[in-house]
């Protein structure tokens, strides 16, 4: 079981209770900026990233804003996302 908790620069993420990972943000201009994407090793290969990703985008759906990523990950999962690709600022 995954939770998302959204903080004003991060979002942390937990998986079964623990802190798996974290996705740092800004707002700024009407972009929400992704500048980092992490997730422990020991979590890894869960799919918990795209889990960081899928918050963010929501995040900036809900709020009306476009998303420049700075993190490679990040950029490319939102890319490679059929459902995700028009919140791409261009």
């Amino acid at each position: 079981m995954t939770e998302v908790k959204q903080n004003e620069k991060t979002l942390d993420l937990f998986y079964e209770g623990q802190k798996a990972g974290f996705m740092e943000y800004e707002r700024k201009e009407g972009v929400f900026v992704i500048t980092h994407t992490e997730v422990s090793e020991e979590f890894g290969g869960k799919g918990l990233g795209k889990e960081l990703v899928k918050a963010a985008v929501e995040s900036a759906r809900k709020d009306d804003l476009k998303i420049v990523s700075y993190c490679p990950y990040a950029k490319k999962m939102i890319e490679k996302t059929p459902e995700f690709k028009d919140i791409l600022a261009e």
